[in-house]
This record gives C-alpha cells, sequence and structure tokens, in this order.
C-alpha cells in the first residue's frame, strides 16, 4: 500500500498537474484561430496547414509507444519534466518562425513533447493520488477543457494588440510556468523513484487484438479524434468562407466548438456508469454532427452557431472512451493494453483527417468535398457503437470466442 503524502506534496502535484494540462492543450488549440494573420507574413500552403493539423494525433499516437521506456530510463517525474521544458521551448520557437516549415518543425517538436506528456499524466495522478484517481481525472480532463476553449477565444485579439508572434510568445510563458512544479517534483522524487508505466505483456496485446469490441473502441477514438483534430486545423479558414464571418468571430466559433467538451467531459462518464448502456450516447454524437455537417453544407450563415455547437458533440466520445477503458475489463493490466493500443492506433487514424481536409479542399477550391469526409468519418461510429453496445468485458469476449479461460 502506497503511505500517505504530506500535504505540501499533494499540493504540489495537484499544481504541476493542472499547469502541464493547460500546457497540453494551449499548444493544440492556440495555432489555427492565426492562420490567416500568420499568412500575411509569410504564405502557409493547404498542405503545410494539413500537415500542421496532423501534428497532434500523429505525435500522440507515436508517444503511447515511446513514453514508457522514456519512464523506464529517467523515471515518472523527470520524464514530464523534460517534456514540460521542450514544450515551453518549442513553443518559444513558434513564435520566431520565419516560413511555413519552421512552423511546421516546431509545432511538431511542441506535439511530440505533449504526446509524451499526455500519456504520463494518468500515472502521476495514480502515484500521488491512488485514492482520488476520479476526482483528479475530471480535474485534469476539465482543466484541458478549459484550456481548449480559452485559446481559440482570445488568440486573435492578443495577436491584434502584440502581433502572432506575441500571441504565441505568451502561451510559451504559461508553459515555461508549468516546468517550475515539475523541477519541484523531480527533485523530490529523485531520491525515490517509482516505476509506473507498465508495459502490457505480448499475451494480452495479442488476446485484445482478436477482440471486436478492441477494434470497435479504436474506431470511436479515431472518430473522436478525427473530427477534434480536424476542426482544430480547420474551422476557422472554413467558417470565413463559407459563413462569411470575419477571423475574430472564427476564432469565437472555434472556441465554441472547444468549449462543447467540457459539460460532456462532467457528464458522459458519470452517465455512462449510472445507466450501463452506450447506445444513447453513440446516437447523441452521429445524429447531433451529421446534422452540423449537413448544416453547413445546406445554410452555412442560417445557423452557423447552432451548426457549429452540433460538431461539437461527436467528440464525447472521449471520456466515453476513456470509462470504458475500465468498464470494459477485468483487469487492470487489460485496462492498460487496450488504452495503449486504442490510443495509438486512433490517433494514428485520426490524423489523416486534417489532411484529408485540406487537400480535398485544395483539389476542389471549396469546402464541399471536405465536410462529406467529415460526415463520412463521423457515420463511421455507427457500426462501432453497434459492437460496444454489447455489455462484456475483453475479458469474457475472449473467453467467449476462443473457449478457453483467459
Amino acid at each position: 500500500m502506497t503511505p500517505p503524502r504530506p500535504a505540501g506534496t499533494l499540493a504540489l502535484a495537484a499544481s504541476a498537474i493542472v499547469l502541464l494540462a493547460l500546457t497540453l492543450r494551449i499548444a493544440v488549440a492556440s495555432l489555427s484561430p492565426l492562420l490567416d494573420v500568420i499568412d500575411r507574413d509569410f504564405a502557409l500552403p493547404a498542405a503545410v496547414v494539413g500537415l500542421i493539423g496532423m501534428a497532434p494525433p500523429v505525435a500522440f499516437a507515436l508517444a503511447g509507444m515511446v513514453a514508457p521506456a522514456i519512464e523506464r530510463r529517467l523515471g515518472l517525474e523527470r520524464s514530464v519534466l523534460v517534456a514540460a521544458v521542450v514544450a515551453a521551448v518549442m513553443l518559444g520557437l513558434r513564435a520566431a518562425a520565419v516560413d511555413a516549415w519552421t512552423l511546421l518543425a516546431a509545432t511538431a517538436g511542441v506535439f511530440a513533447a505533449v504526446g509524451v506528456a499526455n500519456v504520463l499524466i494518468p500515472a502521476v495522478v495514480k502515484k500521488y493520488f491512488p485514492a482520488r484517481i476520479g476526482l483528479m481525472t475530471t480535474v485534469y480532463t476539465t482543466t484541458m477543457a478549459v484550456a481548449t476553449f480559452t485559446p481559440p477565444l482570445v488568440a486573435v485579439p492578443l495577436a491584434d494588440a502584440v502581433g502572432w508572434r506575441g500571441s504565441f510568445a505568451t502561451w510559451a510563458v504559461v508553459a515555461l510556468a508549468a516546468v517550475v512544479p515539475w523541477i519541484l517534483m523531480s527533485l523530490r522524487a529523485r531520491a525515490a523513484r517509482v516505476d509506473l508505466v507498465e508495459e502490457p505483456r505480448t499475451s494480452v496485446l495479442s488476446r485484445i487484438v482478436r477482440v471486436p469490441q478492441t477494434w470497435a473502441l479504436v474506431l470511436t477514438f479515431a472518430v473522436n479524434s478525427a473530427v477534434a483534430y480536424g476542426m482544430f486545423a480547420w474551422l476557422p479558414p472554413l467558417l470565413i468562407d463559407v459563413a462569411g464571418v470575419d477571423a475574430a468571430e472564427a476564432g469565437g466559433l472555434l472556441a465554441l466548438f472547444s468549449f462543447m467538451g467540457l459539460p460532456v467531459s462532467l457528464l458522459v462518464p458519470l452517465l455512462v456508469q449510472r445507466i450501463g448502456r452506450t447506445t444513447p450516447f453513440y446516437a447523441v454524437a452521429v445524429i447531433a454532427g451529421l446534422t452540423g455537417v449537413a448544416g453547413l453544407l445546406v445554410a452555412p450563415t442560417a445557423a452557423t452557431v447552432l451548426w457549429v455547437v452540433l460538431i461539437g458533440i461527436p467528440p464525447l466520445l472521449f471520456p466515453l472512451v476513456l470509462v470504458l477503458f475500465g468498464l470494459r475489463t477485468r483487469g487492470h493490466e487489460t485496462a492498460v493494453a487496450l488504452s495503449g493500443l486504442v490510443q495509438s492506433a486512433g490517433y494514428a487514424l485520426a490524423a489523416l483527417m486534417p489532411l484529408a481536409i485540406g487537400l480535398t479542399h485544395e483539389l476542389t477550391g471549396g469546402w464541399v468535398a471536405a465536410l462529406v469526409v467529415l460526415g463520412a468519418a463521423i457515420a463511421c461510429a455507427v457500426p462501432a457503437g453497434v459492437i460496444v453496445a454489447r455489455r462484456e468485458t475483453i475479458e469474457d469476449a475472449w473467453e467467449r470466442r476462443t473457449g478457453r479461460p483467459w
């Protein structure tokens, strides 16, 4: 049993987690509202913008594979410290970009660091708050939701006041503030390193890949991430073109899209656990998302705010999948294996969406094909929802299919 930790240590750990959670989403959401502004200083080809949009899910997919090895070598706190430092430095370098490719390189560096930190935060929560994992998970996911919709809301006004480079520098200062508690955490943990990131046994991985529910969760996670990162990358320019809004309004609408993650992150896990069914959540996500896409295709100026709100609902699949990692597994080792596989594969698939939107826009000169691609991705949640609706664990499903005990 883990011994009780001093109140000061817990307060430091909580502040470190919250500040890092801010950095994780600020890095994602602070760029796309400024693309039009940056484009006035140097050209941003659609292909490069698509690659920038791909950077977060690609980085997160790779991080799921490399973060455990980094943690074993450096220790948990020092690994997160290194990730926080690299994120702050790369956010600063993004402010110094001189062309599209240096902007892309700095952004890729940011997301590589963020991806590692994203994987390790749950381990930090487990180490310092073993009796309050649910509470602290709610705290940091809610913080990430707030940090997702805040930068789009203020990025353009901030850029108007201090320039887009000054806007990026502001977020770099926030990331730098997140480094301080991790320095203290690393110093305190140096004498008592505990390895908490576990690599699941190959036998567990080989079993879960044979269970349809695993791949249904992969598809669900991919749909959620594809909508989220596709819109982070392209929603502002899309709305400027099809709905006739200006850059500030588009940034506000991106903030509204991002804000939709806040209530669902608070409500969905509790509701899923209480009612025990997943079908209603899939139905709401798919119907709302497709309605929003149809609205932007047919009448983009008639109810732009409503269409953005509706497209912001499918990301409720994110907290849904997170809670299912626990509800659809019998043991911790299976949950770790399932989480790693689903997130790595899901992010890898989702990385194609920003690029697909960018390429279809460049090839067609409009947004109709891009919106059709988005709608098709949302519809992929339907078969996944049918499979996930089966109320059995991954272990139960494997035993039923093979006739052997887990």
